[in-house]
């Protein structure tokens, strides 16, 4: 099915979803943060629009979308498939801000076949550690951050629900070996000066074989507030490496 730039809502099962596309090129997924997050990431998608038609929506029990109580990440994950049959996709790009690249890395591990790559923006951390959590929460507390002053409109159950089958997914046996033997390209694109550790995203870029890692100086969370021009730079570098890489024969998986 063809869809012209603009919101369109699309069925999966039985809840209806929010999306928007826009822009023209690399068909891209964007993937919010959170858990629990309606769609913000229309500024990053303008600084690719001349190269990716991208495509966001708003999880259920997000913003726009239906809020029926399902909000576990294997349904997001169904959510995301049905979005790319809907716009009748073979294959996309993902994109995801802070928890949406562990969303991208989710869904690229059960469906290898239909990602291109992976961009990862402040985010990345496949783990349930206690240490980064109270480092983050400590300079939450201390330093804050600036959301650029978004209002997040979410059911208050999201979050929870994102949040506990994110932990029970981490735990899963087969983890890291899937990580270890995941074929996609992907490039994470993180901020220096982020309140959440960097360093579970420098892991799994030294452990995905064909994964690369950068951070912006001065940089913080959301980093289009402030270095928009870099992270525009490093976007279109992480596209040109990702097409490189995908022209390659990939392994089977």
């Amino acid at each position: 099915m063809h869809f012209t730039s603009g919101e369109h809502f699309i069925q999966s099962g039985s809840a209806r979803l929010w999306t928007t596309v826009s822009g023209t090129g690399i068909a891209t997924l964007f993937f919010n943060g959170g858990p629990g997050c309606d769609d913000y990431l229309e500024p990053v998608a303008r600084l690719i629009d001349d190269t990716c038609q991208s495509i966001r929506f708003e999880p259920r029990g997000c913003g726009r979308s239906d809020w029926d109580g399902h909000y576990d990440l294997d349904t997001l994950l169904f959510d995301a498939e049905s979005v790319r049959e809907a716009y009748g996709l073979e294959r996309w790009l993902l994109v995801g801000h802070s928890h949406g690249p562990n969303l991208a890395l989710a869904y690229a591990m059960r469906h290898p076949a239909r990602v291109i790559g992976i961009i990862g923006i402040a985010g990345g951390n496949v783990l349930n550690d206690r240490s980064w959590s109270e480092t983050y929460h400590e300079r939450l507390k201390t330093v804050g951050e600036d959301l650029g002053g978004k209002q997040f409109y979410a059911d208050a159950e999201v979050n929870r629900q994102g949040n506990a089958s994110w932990r029970a997914y981490c735990r899963r046996p087969a983890l890291f070996r899937d990580l270890a033997d995941l074929k996609v390209p992907c490039v994470f694109i993180n901020a220096a000066e982020d309140i959440r550790p960097n360093w579970p995203t420098q892991q799994l870029a030294a452990l995905i074989p064909n994964a690369r890692y950068v951070e912006i100086p001065g940089a913080a969370h959301t980093i289009w507030l402030t270095h928009a021009v870099e992270l525009q730079t490093h976007l279109r570098e992480a596209i040109a490496f990702i097409l490189e890489a995908d022209r390659r024969p990939r392994p089977e998986q």
